[in-house]
């Protein structure tokens, strides 16, 4: 027997949930597993003047508004310029949680960041159902993910070189770096795929990667994570990797979200032995000189890395970037303002032709 369901009609469906090509009319049961990539419908309850929007399936910006009926999925966050939250022991129809993020991770928000207000409120509705018995009518609660996470996959790069994009915090320039350097070497008659790491789902990072030239392009929640740790992060890292050197490409490109200090995994992910071992050129983002020296040296000291170059803010004009070539003996270059010049240098350092 399947789960006693209802009918509802959602207004959004979060890029979180991409996978499952909901449609608007939807099965909902008051049976709600309290685990990690569950999908919710929930009502939203308050309007916000900031961090109002949600980013949609199609991966377009929607505003949010009171009343809304909204499709997310069950998830944590932990951060550093956000929200942090969890997800709830038990959980019932009427029950009160919080949007997490704005890819529609949804849970119990313990931290707020004033800058952005409370977050919105919402009303669970239901889990949503899927109906995954051909020709039946059998609903089980839906999860997010296309393909199901091995817990110990293998690096399978054949050769292929690799370009790793860290930060030092949040909001330091990662995906800037990441645009301007797939686009160069595209220019240059190259193939690049590309893949966001870690972090909390949402499609913004990878769309940006597609828009400058990426071929193919994945993220964690294509496997079934919401939100990576240190426990999961590696894993989806490998599978990643793998999966799109299986593809050929002349490189690939991968964006570790949040820092290299956080709780998304990306210590975990560095100290992967086969994971650094495929890193063929790594470029750090810092958002000043002196998270720019911390990075470096974390990088070198903690996992045996050295750094390939340093962008981001840190590096907007000569005074940061004299400080860094000078201090730390690592190349400077501006992603925004020399985004030609920090792709040759990129392509010259995986040994791809200049065209």
């Amino acid at each position: 027997m399947g789960a006693p369901m209802k009918t509802i009609v959602a207004d959004k469906i979060a890029s979180i949930a991409q996978h499952l090509n909901l449609k608007r009319e939807l099965r909902v049961a008051a049976d709600i597993p309290c685990e990690e990539g569950v999908v919710i419908a929930v009502e939203v309850l308050t309007n916000k003047s900031t961090y109002n929007t949600l980013e949609l399936t199609s991966g377009r910006m929607a505003g949010v508004k009171r009343g809304d009926i909204v499709v997310g999925a069950l998830g944590h966050r932990k951060a550093l310029f956000g929200y942090s939250g969890h997800v709830p022991e038990k959980l019932a129809v009427g029950d009160t949680l919080q949007m997490l993020n704005i890819g529609g991770v949804i849970g119990v928000c313990d931290s707020i960041n004033p800058a952005l207000g409370p977050p919105f409120e919402v009303r669970v509705l239901g889990s949503v159902l899927d109906f995954p018995f051909l020709g039946e009518r059998i609903g089980v609660p839906a999860r997010i993910g296309m393909a199901k996470l091995e817990p110990e996959p293998p690096v399978v790069t054949h050769g292929v070189p690799v370009i790793a994009i860290a930060g030092t915090c949040m909001n330091a320039g990662k995906t800037a770096a990441a645009a301007a350097i797939v686009s160069r070497i595209r220019h240059h008659g190259h193939t690049i795929d590309a893949f966001k790491a870690t972090g909390v789902s949402l499609r913004r990072d990878i769309l940006a990667m597609e828009d400058a030239g990426a071929r193919n392009t994945l993220i964690f929640t294509d496997f079934g994570v919401g939100t990576t740790t240190a426990a999961n992060g590696p894993a989806v890292t490998r599978t990643m990797l793998t999966r799109l050197a299986a593809q050929k490409p002349d490189c690939i490109i991968f964006e570790l979200g949040d820092g290299l200090l956080g709780a998304y995994g990306v210590e975990a992910i560095l100290r992967d032995a086969a994971i650094r071992d495929a890193i063929t050129c790594l470029v750090l983002s810092a958002n000043d000189p002196v998270a720019a020296w911390g990075g470096v040296e974390l990088l070198r000291k903690d996992f045996g890395i050295e750094p390939g170059v340093v962008t981001g803010p840190a590096t907007d004009n000569d005074v940061g970037r004299d400080i860094i070539e000078q201090r730390m003996g690592v190349r400077a270059i501006n992603a925004v303002t020399d985004a030609l010049g920090i792709g040759d240098f990129v392509c010259g350092k995986l040994g791809l032709r200049l065209s």
